[in-house]
């Protein structure tokens, strides 16, 4: 049994580990898209299958309803809205001043610098592309966590103005 880990298992740990951050960080980009799309998909089925929502977008309302009604429906609307274009926020292309051979849209620019590293058997040119790929993903993982969060509390308001309105109806 070794008391010590040599050079190589060091390394070969500090890669599976830099490794097993990218996938982690890659399928948390990826949770991100499809958390945004449930409550996409919740707050068009609700717009959609629900006349009282409907009905907040109506300019009649609030000319001719209770002030409490009108308050709820503003809300209503106004969360609704703000939920919708940040599920929405959270799915567009995210663009970042940098990039790794890890990221298909720069292949052509990382493809020589991959050549020449593997060449000159540079293994920390491989750690080096895998921790700038991991703080991009934690960037854009980041600014998509950020519009979700956004999103789901849009749509808890959502939820408690749509109950007050029914209550205040």
């Amino acid at each position: 049994m070794k008391s010590h880990a040599s050079t190589d298992d060091i390394s070969a740990e500090y890669f599976d580990h830099i490794k097993k951050i990218n996938d982690i960080f890659y399928d948390q980009v990826k949770i991100s898209d499809q958390k945004a799309a449930y409550i996409f998909t919740f707050m068009l089925a609700f717009l959609v299958s629900s006349s009282e929502v409907r009905g907040v977008f109506a300019w009649d309302r609030y000319m001719h309803g209770t002030p409490q009604s009108m308050l709820f429906s503003g809300l209503l609307a106004g969360a609704s809205v703000f939920s919708i274009i940040s599920a929405i926020l959270v799915v567009l292309p995210r663009h970042v001043n940098t990039s790794t051979s890890l990221f298909w849209g720069a292949w052509s620019k990382h493809r020589p610098r991959l050549w020449d590293a593997a060449l000159r058997r540079d293994e920390l040119y491989l750690f080096d592309e895998y921790l700038n790929n991991a703080d991009i993903l934690s960037a854009i993982a980041r600014s998509k966590y950020r519009c979700v969060t956004l999103a789901f509390r849009g749509l808890m308001v959502t939820v408690i103005a749509y109950v007050l309105l029914l209550l205040a109806i």
